[in-house]
């Protein structure tokens, strides 16, 4: 149903041009009510059709259809790609000859009938032609086999490498890389490899996609490590995901240096930490940090006393030594309390930990269990510039105020983008001040100014590029990691068992880390399945990028 449309009167109306000022800040506060009332009167319209889509529905209808919206029909573009973006410089076609690798070269001669009597040789002309081709590579290995009596035993001639089992090492990284990387659903792929000659099953195909994969497990865990350690900031994002059918979350951890993907049953705090820890078995440690982290999470206290008494200082606990603490002096802490007690001890020994890297700042959105973790917190712009483009006023007058603050905004943003690369004290003290007053503006549009004021409460968390200008200012990378997952969600719902569910963490995470080194994945798979040697550990790779970008002037 249309909105109503909106009266001239109220459409041509100039607030500046109204003398008296009495009368002028009295319409405002009616125009104000007026887009308030609009607001609300759309939600309300919004549930109703709802409502009414429930009762088709339970009288043996379909309602109508849930069909996502498209460009052309009215959908509202979050985007912030041309706001925040300075100009793009004009396309140019970008050239493939240097980036292609020739595999073989083939001489074209012509027939000598076809050419008149006086042509004249003047040498080559080279074209290049790409093509890709996929064919079998069945081999019939003829294992020489000995026998020792004496031993009752056989000996048998060891194949190649990578060719343990009935499938090859080529095979299973082309599944691989189809799988995690080219997005393909199960279903797809065993259809590819069917249709080119292979004899595999669904049930096998499943297998290679998820099963026996423990080095390629433990090399994920060392790219997370190298990675936490190869920056002082890491992008933290989480998207939701199912396995069986259960609803679970995804969470992405990166820098421009890898990507990791840890799949979790929750996302609070705690679930957080693990996380951070790289999934190790839960650690807690009582000291001055558990004790700042309880306040924090607002425990009383009297609770804080009996924590005080009752718990180790300075000691590491595990799951079983702390659960046992709060079953016996601490069993008069309620539920909420325990749970905060656990939370508080877990950050402390995350901070505390001397064998993993620590996070020093959080690149991340405002959700609130992000909080509390790390020494320093850095909020993502594009994610509060989102919040506003979101608002949708119904008045000319709110519309203009809205248009003019994103305005603002960007070109805000666009001056932090250029302190980062020439960061000096005049232009921090400039950059400070513009910030209150682009937050303290009142625009007389009551959402809008609501929607203003929020960053003002979270300045140091919004300016931290101000004191650290390396740090960035969106998490777009957390974002970008997330939507890879979304893909893959979308087209193979979710894995059905906790090892396909660490099975897409681990080649997601090698996949996406692979692409940001500039390597093959494909060919990063059949270095490994074959043992050739020939790509060193993603850890080594990271940890020396990492200390190329230290080592280059700013």
């Amino acid at each position: 149903m249309a909105e109503r449309p909106i009266p001239e009167v109220l459409a041509s109306l100039d607030l500046a041009s109204i003398a008296d000022v009495g009368a002028r800040q009295a319409i405002r506060a009616l125009l104000s009510l007026v887009e308030e009332l609009a607001a609300e009167n759309r939600a309300l319209r919004a549930e109703n059709q709802q409502l009414r889509d429930e009762l088709t529905r339970l009288k043996g209808g379909s309602g109508r259809p849930k069909l996502p919206p498209g460009r052309a029909g009215g959908s509202t573009d979050y985007s912030s790609e041309a706001e925040r973006r300075p100009a793009p410089k004009g396309w140019q076609k970008r050239g493939k000859q240097d980036r292609l690798r020739i595999d073989r070269t083939e001489r074209l001669t012509v027939d000598p009938a076809t050419l008149p009597a006086d042509a004249v040789f003047k040498g080559y002309e080279t074209v290049v032609v790409q093509d890709l081709v996929l064919r079998t590579d069945t081999v019939a290995f003829e294992q020489e086999v000995w026998y020792s009596p004496a031993e009752r035993r056989s000996y048998r001639a060891r194949r190649p490498a990578g060719y343990e089992g009935t499938f090859g090492p080529h095979l299973k990284a082309l599944v691989l890389t189809l799988a995690y990387a080219g997005g393909m659903s199960e279903t797809k792929i065993l259809e590819l490899v069917q249709s080119r000659g292979i004899a595999i099953s669904a049930g096998t195909l499943s297998t290679l996609l998820t099963e026996g994969r423990a080095a390629f497990t433990d090399e994920a865990r060392d790219v997370l490590r190298a990675g936490l350690a190869s920056t002082p900031y890491q992008h933290l994002d989480d998207t939701s995901t199912r396995v069986d059918g259960e609803p679970q979350y995804c969470q992405i951890l990166c820098n421009p240096l890898y990507t990791a993907y840890r799949t979790t049953p929750g996302k609070d705090r705690r679930t957080i930490v693990e996380v951070l820890r790289g999934g190790r078995p839960a650690a807690y440690r009582y000291d001055h940090e558990a004790e700042r982290h309880l306040g924090f999470l607002g425990l009383s206290a009297a609770a804080r006393a009996r924590v005080h008494a009752a718990l180790p200082r300075d000691q590491a606990l595990d799951e079983t030594t702390l659960a046992a603490l709060l079953d016996g002096p601490l069993a008069r802490l309620g539920p909420r309390q325990r749970e905060q007690v656990r939370e508080a001890l877990a950050v402390a020994a995350y901070l505390a930990d001397p064998d993993w890297p620590v996070v020093r700042t959080l690149v991340c959105d405002d959700a609130p269990q992000f909080r509390g973790i790390t020494e320093e917190l850095a909020l993502c712009w594009v994610h509060e510039g989102r919040h506003f483009k979101q608002l949708t006023p119904w008045l000319p007058q709110p519309k203009a105020a809205l248009a003019d603050v994103l305005d603002r905004f960007w070109a805000y943003y666009r001056e932090l983008l250029a302190y980062r690369d020439h960061p000096t004290p005049d232009e921090r003290a400039h950059l400070d001040a513009r910030f209150d007053a682009l937050f303290g503006t009142v625009t007389g549009y009551a959402e809008l100014d609501r929607r203003l004021a929020l960053p003002r409460d979270k300045k140091p968390e919004r300016l931290l590029v101000l004191e650290h200008p390396g740090r960035p200012l969106h998490n777009n990378p957390a974002e970008l990691g997330a939507r890879q997952r979304v893909r893959k969600r979308d087209v193979s719902f979710g894995p059905r068992s906790p090892a396909g569910s660490a099975a897409w963490d681990t080649f997601m995470t090698l996949s996406a880390t692979t692409r940001k080194l500039g390597l093959d994945f494909a060919a990063y798979l059949t270095d490994r399945f074959t043992r050739a040697g020939r790509i060193p550990p993603l850890a080594d790779l990271i940890s020396a990028r990492a200390a190329q970008l230290a080592g280059s002037p700013a």
